[in-house]
């Protein structure tokens, strides 16, 4: 995908928040956070909502929380509710995590999302993430 024919980011960082995001060369995002308070996940909940509006393609994503301890439970709550949105059909998510706290709560939210929904996969090496990644997209639905 060329730079001409990715879609604008839309993505303002704000003090407080606690992630970061750019546009891979794939047209995906790429997703760092190091922490998930409250206002976190209210602008990533946003901005992950205005994204998903015009999703108009399969989209490759990789989240890399490798850096957060623990996702409460308001941060399983905003995935399940992004991941269940019918554009999530269009994206593969790779989520990076490090530790086995936060494994589960992505496997919890992995076993709660709908069939159909987001095609997720759960790595510690972010090089496997990529490759997983790279494969070719199909339609989910």
């Amino acid at each position: 995908m060329t730079e001409s024919t990715l879609k604008p980011l839309k993505w303002q960082a704000e003090p407080g928040i606690g992630y970061t995001v750019q546009r891979r060369p794939d047209g995906g995002m790429h997703y760092v956070f190091t922490d998930v308070n409250e206002k976190t996940l209210r602008h990533w909940r946003e901005f992950a909502l205005q994204h998903l509006l015009d999703s108009d393609r399969l989209t490759r994503n990789l989240y890399d929380l490798r850096a957060v301890q623990k996702l409460p439970p308001q941060a399983i709550q905003v995935a399940l509710e992004l991941n269940t949105d019918p554009a999530a059909r269009n994206i593969r998510l790779a989520v990076v995590v490090e530790n086995e706290d936060v494994r589960r709560a992505i496997e919890e939210i992995e076993a709660l999302t709908v069939p159909a929904g987001v095609e997720l996969g759960i790595f510690t090496d972010i090089d496997q993430a990529e490759a997983w990644l790279s494969r070719p997209l199909t339609q989910l639905i």
